[in-house]
């Protein structure tokens, strides 16, 4: 099944939700003009279609083969990376400084999702990179960003995120790699690394000539836990006089891992020093390295939510196509008995719009995330505190949508959505691990009751339900559901920590499901006015109608329920009993 990238949609959502034109007003952003902006979006669309998405089920059925520490990909990977490279896909918003186009990072998320939906599994090569590039600007040193930068912004070194380890998991303080500073010979000041990392997203391939990896590691006397955590730069190859990566630096790949999905992407399990000398760059200062790297992980749990809606819009173009192919049945009710196609019966169109609403909604809630993590670089503190409150949600509540719409792609295939043939199912076993990695959905939601609902002493999140009813507009759903949103964050900001623990799902659902709403609404009212004034495509904004209309009436409801959950508390949540 091949992938035709939505652009229409994707720059409806731009200006609507993103207001891609607003950020062109600043200097910084002033080259994303809207010819600018259609070019990119219509330019990496094409590309993903052509180049990514023929490698999609390859990929998934040919995987990447370890042999001797090494990592070959499955054919025609190398000329597609190659590819991506040469056009410069990977510059959008690296710093113009170091070789990058410093356009905002909301146009990356496009490009990030043309692609990811073309090949999500390939696509986790392009994700990790400008989290690594963002980090090396925040607490790198000049010199590290004229090493480095350069080649990572382009893409010809990849970067990989090293922060769990076999017996740590998401318990990252738990970490037993070492780190112990050379005092001197040739490698004074850099330090010597040491121990074993897993579940690596491309830490090893033939993609690229190098890899810089960024890995937590312990100095000698840190305290236990995070306060005591570093980060270094490791690259694979260390460069030489002129600036080329030719000397070994004894990281090696242990193997990489089977897997339920994303087959076209090699987790690795990665050593550090065990055979030779493993240096690395001290990246920001000693006992810094959480405050680092959580630079890297906010872009990346964006990314990762991306993925979301990547796998929702590959798997509901194909299961559109599908059920306009498929003929099966006479219309219940109906006098005519010729069997239609099944997109004409009552639940199958019922899946369909919740398909296209649901991945239409986690679309709008990462590109509105990108947008205000841009507007809080040009000094908008309001929209960078936004941020903070929507990463949690995009992360978790885009992944959740990413599983649910890839599930409804095989139940619409029927039988043969089980069956590997029609490719449904590898949508489903793809989507499976967003809700794992960079942080779980859990930790996600412990972390927006835990640490964001205190944010900027409750404001951050009460400023985003008084939005969300101040925009319900022609909507009594979403009025009444930011109203218990209203009502459950009172509560919570009462409650002790297992209470809130408790509640804390529900709530980051219920609270995500309010804000796709309120940007719903938000497309409802400009496709309203877009179809009055004739400025559009009748047939994309009918729809866009139909699908908001959708949302607001049908998921928007639900939601409310919720409510239930999050005021149950801890007590809901007795001890489970043994089996035996």
């Amino acid at each position: 099944m091949t992938y035709i990238a939505p652009t229409t949609e994707q720059l409806f959502v731009l200006n609507h939700i993103a207001r891609i034109d607003a950020m062109a007003q600043h200097e910084r952003f002033a080259a994303a003009t809207p010819d600018m902006v259609e070019a990119i979006v219509t330019g990496i669309g094409d590309f993903a279609s052509e180049v990514y998405a023929p490698l999609n089920r390859i990929g998934d059925t040919d995987n990447p083969k370890w042999e001797d520490g090494r990592v070959t990909m499955p054919p025609g990977f190398r000329e597609a990376y190659k590819q991506f490279v040469d056009a410069g896909w990977g510059t959008i918003d690296g710093p113009a400084e170091y070789g990058g186009q410093g356009l905002p990072f909301t146009l990356a998320t496009v490009v990030i999702e043309a692609l990811g939906s073309a090949d999500m599994g390939f696509t986790l090569c392009n994700i990790l990179t400008p989290g690594a590039i963002h980090a090396l600007m925040a607490y790198g040193t000049e010199e590290q960003r004229q090493r480095w930068l350069p080649k990572l912004v382009t893409g010809e070194w990849n970067g990989t995120m090293n922060l769990t380890e076999p017996a740590a998991g998401s318990d990252v303080g738990a970490l037993r790699s070492t780190a112990e500073k050379v005092t001197d010979g040739p490698n004074v000041g850099l330090y010597r690394i040491k121990g074993q990392k897993i579940f690596i997203t491309f830490g090893e391939h033939d993609l690229t000539d190098n890899i810089v990896h960024l890995v937590l590691a312990r100095t000698p006397g840190a305290p236990d836990g995070t306060r005591g955590i570093s980060l270094f730069l490791v690259p694979k190859y260390r460069l030489d006089a002129d600036g080329n990566p030719t000397i070994s630096n004894g990281v090696r790949c242990a193997s990489i891992e089977h897997k339920l999905g994303i087959h076209g992407s090699p987790t690795a399990v990665m050593i550090y020093g065990e055979d030779e000398d493993c240096l690395g760059e001290i990246v920001g200062e000693e006992m810094g390295g959480m405050r680092a790297m959580f630079v890297m992980m906010n872009n990346a749990r964006l990314m990762v939510g991306c993925q979301g809606v990547q796998i929702a819009e590959r798997a509901t173009q194909q299961a559109q196509t599908f059920a306009a192919e498929r003929v099966q049945s006479a219309l219940a009710g109906s006098a005519d008995r010729t069997p239609v196609t099944i997109d004409r019966h009552p639940d199958v169109k019922r899946m369909l719009w919740r398909m296209r609403a649901q991945t239409e909604a986690a679309r709008a809630l990462i590109y509105y995330a990108a947008a205000q993590t841009d507007f809080g670089k040009l000094g908008d503190e309001a929209a960078a505190l936004r941020a903070e409150i929507l990463t949690p949600l995009a992360k978790a509540h885009a992944t959740d949508i990413g599983c649910e719409v890839a599930s409804l792609g095989i139940q619409i295939h029927g039988g043969m959505g089980f069956i590997e043939e029609t490719g449904a199912a590898q949508h489903y076993r793809d989507a499976r691990i967003a809700p794992i990695y960079e942080g779980t959905n859990g930790i996600q939601a412990a972390d927006l009751v835990g640490r964001k609902l205190g944010m900027a002493g409750g404001e951050g999140v009460r400023s985003l339900i008084a939005d969300i009813a101040h925009g319900a507009g022609d909507f009594p759903e979403l009025a009444d559901l930011a109203e218990a949103c209203g009502a459950v964050t009172d509560w919570l900001e009462q409650a002790d920590m297992p209470d809130r623990l408790a509640g804390s799902y529900p709530y980051l659902t219920m609270l995500a499901t309010a804000t796709c709403g309120w940007l719903m609404a938000l497309q409802h009212q400009g496709a309203r006015a877009a179809l009055d004034t004739g400025d559009g495509h009748d047939a994309f904004l009918e729809a866009k109608i139909a699908s908001t209309r959708f949302y607001l009436q049908q998921i928007v409801p639900a939601a409310r329920g919720l409510a239930a959950s999050i005021l149950a508390g801890d007590a809901a949540l007795p001890p489970i009993a043994s089996a035996s």
